[in-house]
């Protein structure tokens, strides 16, 4: 089968690799329907995260399950299931609590040693404890599909960042940053019953989308002046809840600046580097509370698959290119040089 492999800094290859089998009874094997190229696989590919040469790569995707092993019970051959970034067997301590990204049997798509979402077919361990069904019928409406998709992690990483920030009905709520995740975390805020949302972003064609999420103000500045906008918004006192979705130390920097007295950051941008750029003082003497880290997507996601089976939210619009498997080293081109906001990946 083929598959997408990083082998440098901005070099991935779409290349063969064995097929996926069966190693214990616990697994499936998911043949991919739709993948995706994530703004976390960027700091690979622009070669700020460590990677082996040769290691598969991508995490998000949907599919059907070809072959199960004897232990699985929760799906079977012909079901359209999402896949998401963490496999997690679902019964350990910390699957039990939620926080399914802690299992102590878990692990990462596209980490050395493990499939990645962007290729033909996954080897899935711990199926029943991963994966989730969908109804099958679903596989024939692309609009929706491509919604489920996000189930796998950016939808669900975008409402882990709401819940940390506190995001309910009649909040204001900031969000930091203006990719995918960020346009997700408005979609949640909004979806949780927040009456303001403010987005921090730049990019006209992302925040036409934010606003159609949800987003009732755009703050286009950046750094002290971004402050001072979202200051003169919230009469001196700043956000009572925020969501940070970049993870560099100015996007950090900037939640804490805008962040009421008391507030909440719900952070779920990958941080990168050593150097956040935080003043613990800046959050300790102002009582402002830091949540989020990485969002367990599959405790989450029988709370959001009603409501994209539904239509009542549609994350859909976040996708704005969309490419054959051969066409995935464009992709990262394309999301590099930001000539694209998050490339869907057909097979």
């Amino acid at each position: 089968m083929r598959a997408t492999v990083i082998h440098a800094s901005r070099d991935v290859r779409v290349q063969e690799v064995p097929d996926p089998v069966i190693r214990r009874p616990t697994d499936a094997v998911v043949r991919v329907v739709l993948s995706c190229v994530c703004g976390t696989d960027l700091w690979a590919y622009r070669g700020v995260a460590d990677f082996e040469p040769g290691q598969r790569i991508g995490h998000e995707f949907v599919g059907v399950v070809e072959d199960v092993g004897a232990d699985v019970v929760g799906c079977a051959a012909g079901d359209l299931v999402v896949v998401p970034f963490v496999w997690s067997d679902g019964e350990c301590g910390y699957c039990a609590e939620g926080l399914t990204t802690s299992c102590e049997r878990g692990g990462f798509w596209g980490t050395q040693g493990s499939d990645g979402g962007q290729g033909e077919a996954v080897r899935v361990p711990y199926a029943d404890g991963t994966l989730v069904r969908l109804p099958n019928e679903a596989a024939s409406d692309r609009r929706l599909l491509t919604a489920l998709l996000t189930l796998s992690d950016v939808l669900g990483t975008g409402h882990h960042g709401a819940v940390g920030a506190g995001a309910g009905p009649g909040t204001t709520v900031a969000v930091v940053g203006d990719g995918a995740v960020g346009l997700c975390g408005v979609l949640a805020a909004k979806r949780l019953g927040a009456e303001r949302i403010i987005t921090l972003g730049r990019h006209s064609a992302r925040t036409d989308i934010a606003r159609s999420f949800g987003a009732t103000d755009v703050v286009p500045e950046r750094g002290e002046e971004a402050v001072e906008a979202v200051r003169e918004l919230t009469r001196g006192r700043g956000v009572p809840a925020v969501i940070e979705a970049v993870g560099t130390a100015q996007s950090l920097w900037t939640a804490v600046q805008i962040t009421r007295d008391g507030g909440s950051i719900g952070c779920v941008g990958v941080p990168h580097g050593s150097n956040t750029g935080l003043d613990l003082n800046d959050v300790f003497e102002r009582n402002v509370a830091l949540r989020g880290g990485v969002a367990p997507v599959r405790t989450y996601i029988p709370q959001l698959l009603p409501d994209v089976l539904d239509g009542v939210i549609d994350p859909s619009p976040v996708f704005d290119l969309t490419v054959g498997l051969d066409g995935v080293p464009g992709g990262y081109k394309a999301m590099d040089e930001r000539t694209a906001l998050k490339v869907l990946v057909s097979y």
